[in-house]
């Protein structure tokens, strides 16, 4: 327990110290901050087979993204913090959550060209608790929790961003380890082999490897904002249609005035070593917003 715990500490510093050094660098004009912070009532539906728990209902949810993105003539150095967490306590029913996402990214990049530019990056998705499946009978059984799993992929490769809004990163080499604390938990529930980690170990590496990232984030009409991304994952060694991992995160922001505003976000997921089917997450929320960010937005079409 206290090596995985000392592993979980090691990872987290290592993906969020560049950050760190962010506010502590005093060329603040070579960097641009944006942030965004959101208290939400929400309601929120699932699918049956959704691998990180939870329940269709009523609650609130609290969201945190912060970009910090570095440029100097061709170099580049790109950070973001995306968290979500969101829960609610039903009568008879107690402690049920409908959120939890904790991604982290950062991303040295080169221009080549206008549109084009060498990259690389490294990345953390995992959760922040434990998730259930909820039987017909109110029981639950356990399905997943922080680091169960965790995905770490290191991506290289070259960089398409013929706009300001839009980017693709194209890498044929992003090995990536999948982590599972104590897969024995989840054997049950999940299946032999919990997330595609052997059920005697803890990690899964996977080192030849493809992987896609599509990111999409504008302002389609005045305050009402779009952003969704995109991930393709695909595993040289097991290469077929039906193992290639597929993600798609949508939000939908509109600002009703400085500090309240109304979103609606979900989540499409296909990775065969979870579920054989489409996984489904879907959050309608109003709330509390407040943004931040030291420049102003291009003006592009």
């Amino acid at each position: 327990m206290k090596r995985s715990m000392s592993l979980r500490a090691f990872l987290l510093v290592a993906l969020l110290m560049p950050l760190a050094t962010i506010a502590q660098n005093p060329d603040s004009l070579i960097w641009k901050k944006k942030l965004n912070f959101a208290v939400n009532f929400n309601q929120a539906s699932f699918s049956s087979n959704w691998k990180a728990g939870g329940v269709n209902s009523i609650g609130f949810n609290s969201l945190f993204n912060y970009k910090a993105n570095y440029k100097r003539e061709r170099a580049s150095w790109d950070n973001e913090i995306d968290l979500a967490f969101g829960f609610v306590n039903n009568s008879g029913q107690g402690y049920r959550k409908t959120l939890d996402r904790l991604y982290l990214d950062t991303k040295y990049g080169y221009e080549l060209s206008k549109n084009w530019g060498l990259f690389t990056s490294l990345n953390l998705l995992t959760q922040f608790a434990k998730g259930y499946n909820y039987l017909d009978d109110n029981t639950s059984q356990l399905i997943s929790d922080s680091f169960a799993p965790a995905f770490i992929t290191s991506a290289w490769g070259l960089e398409y961003h013929p706009l300001e809004y839009f980017k693709v990163r194209f890498s044929p080499f992003a090995p990536r380890v999948t982590i599972v604390r104590d897969p024995t938990r989840f054997t049950k529930s999940v299946g032999p082999e919990p997330y595609g980690v052997d059920s005697t170990k803890t990690a899964r590496f996977e080192w030849l490897a493809f992987q896609m990232l599509a990111e999409f984030n504008k302002e389609i009409a005045p305050n009402v904002n779009l952003k969704w991304r995109y991930l393709l994952y695909a595993n040289y060694e097991t290469l077929d249609l039906k193992t290639i991992d597929h993600r798609i995160d949508l939000d939908i922001v509109a600002k009703v005035n400085k500090y309240i505003n109304v979103s609606i976000g979900g989540i499409l997921l296909y990775d065969y070593d979870q579920d054989l089917g489409v996984q489904l997450s879907q959050v309608f929320s109003l709330g509390f917003l407040y943004n931040f960010q030291n420049y102003e937005e291009p003006k592009k079409p």
